[in-house]
């Protein structure tokens, strides 16, 4: 095996891939194994490699990490993007908590009823432009620097601009009303290891679409 991390999830977005965002935007390669079937899941399992029975799974620094947000803290704090002192993490966390709840509206959003689905988008649409994005263009606003926290790029502006582009392609228009958040997105944007993994042939996984979804139920649904 390299030393690149190696993460085992499915061949799309789900919980890792804000890990994938997160190991792109350091400039960190990393490997994928992607579980397609019952009986992989099930492997891991008895090999006793998944902690608590799920994924993510991401082997790293000799480590077989699970749960999402451990994984996260664990790249964050490694490749120096969690602030440099523990108020700095304290906003960091407030602020991905915060995104991280936005988030999970989006990640079950494929799982919808087809009844449900207007509704849950109507939601997601709500939540955004009235109780997440106002924080963050506020934030940006007050204190006039290019990143959320510190004035240095940190994993609460990783998860932000994911944010920003998954509600986005549900919601075109939902920064219409955010200019600080607008600028943001260009920025963050632009930047050279997240421009490079939001090209064509990058890790980045496609929005969720029918064959996502029935894998996962396939592979998690008892």
């Amino acid at each position: 095996m390299s030393g690149k991390p190696r993460l085992t999830y499915c061949n799309g977005r789900g919980r890792m891939e804000p890990i994938r965002w997160l190991l792109a935007a350091a400039g960190v390669e990393f490997e994928e194994i992607f579980l397609e079937t019952r009986e992989q899941y099930e492997k891991l399992i008895k090999d006793g490699v998944l902690m608590f029975q799920q994924v993510p799974l991401v082997e790293i620094d000799g480590m077989k990490m699970v749960q999402t947000r451990a994984i996260l803290s664990y790249i964050a704090g490694k490749y120096n993007l969690y602030g440099k002192d523990l108020k700095e993490r304290a906003l960091i966390d407030m602020y991905v908590e915060g995104i991280t709840d936005l988030m999970q509206m989006i990640l079950m959003f494929p799982f919808s009823p087809p009844e449900a689905k207007e509704k849950n988008l109507d939601s997601i649409k709500e939540r955004a432009t009235n109780r997440y994005f106002p924080v963050f263009e506020k934030v940006l606003k007050q204190h006039g620097q290019d990143f959320l926290v510190g004035n240095k790029f940190s994993w609460a502006d990783v998860q932000l601009i994911e944010a920003i582009l998954a509600v986005e392609e549900k919601i075109p228009a939902v920064l219409s009303g955010f200019p600080q958040l607008q600028a943001f997105k260009i920025r963050m944007s632009n930047m050279p290891t997240i421009k490079k993994f939001l090209q064509p042939g990058s890790p980045r996984k496609p929005p969720p679409d029918e064959c996502y979804r029935e894998t996962v139920l396939k592979i998690f649904r008892k």
